[in-house]
């Protein structure tokens, strides 16, 4: 082989080992570790990625309220030091991983990332307990679960993309009357006290039951159509009739 070519295979394989390696700015941390990090940082820079209106009703104490999906993201970010750390959040972890990625970009040296958002940190007891039920309660949710049938609950939020992709397929498997499962939609922005109780940490979220809300099977994070309907054969397009309810 020719050195020419021996050269171009080695720099090669050198890119393809750096695109291969994580961000080292960017470490995501657990609930605990990232309230540690918080607690131990002078004048900790906190960065909730959420929209105004989620920031309004709950957020970490001494965050600035930068929303991931406006256009000036960018100008808003930049005017924080980039040689200190920064500490990013949203409420299940999607836009805080696309935000870190963007400061990273910008070039903010070292970013603490939430793992699971404000919903595993209020999982995890961190957070603020609500002065008021927010949506249904847990016993509403026993009520509503209660059928001669098998249930599947869809705990879901509209700015979710795995939730709106799994959508379509959902409300397809509801088009038969026949229906032998019923699928339950709940909007978890809308029902923070259930999903606080319910220990909903990561969205989607499809929680199973039989006829005796006797809970078979949780699945968290997004789930295919086929792999659906391989995780419980009775999950299927002829047996279902969606219930698209606290939207």
């Amino acid at each position: 082989m020719k050195i020419s070519q021996i050269l171009v295979l080695i720099t090669a394989f050198i890119v393809a080992s750096c695109n291969g390696q994580p961000d080292k700015k960017i470490e995501v941390l657990a609930p605990k570790a990232f309230s540690e990090k918080i607690h131990t940082t002078a004048n900790a820079q906190i960065l909730d990625v959420r929209t105004p209106e989620e920031f309004s009703g709950e957020h970490l104490e001494n965050a600035i309220n930068v929303d991931w999906k406006q256009s000036d993201f960018e100008t808003k970010a930049a005017e924080y030091d980039k040689s200190k750390p920064v500490f990013v959040y949203c409420l299940s972890g999607g836009r805080s991983k696309k935000a870190s990625e963007k400061l990273s970009e910008m070039g903010f040296t070292t970013i603490y990332e939430l793992e699971g958002g404000i919903m595993k940190w209020n999982s995890a007891g961190l957070g603020k307990p609500l002065d008021k039920v927010v949506g249904m309660t847990k016993a509403d949710y026993l009520k509503m679960i209660t059928s001669d049938k098998k249930v599947l609950v869809d705990f879901y939020a509209e700015w979710c993309g795995p939730c709106k992709k799994m959508e379509p397929y959902l409300t397809k498997m509801g088009t038969d009357p026949a229906s032998e499962v019923l699928v339950i939609r709940i909007d978890v922005d809308k029902n923070k006290t259930l999903a606080t109780e319910m220990k909903i940490d990561q969205l989607p979220a499809l929680i199973l039951y039989n006829n005796k809300k006797e809970e078979q099977w949780r699945n968290f994070g997004y789930i295919s159509e086929q792999d659906l309907v391989k995780k419980n054969t009775i999950v299927k397009y002829a047996n279902h009739r969606i219930t698209p309810i606290f939207r």
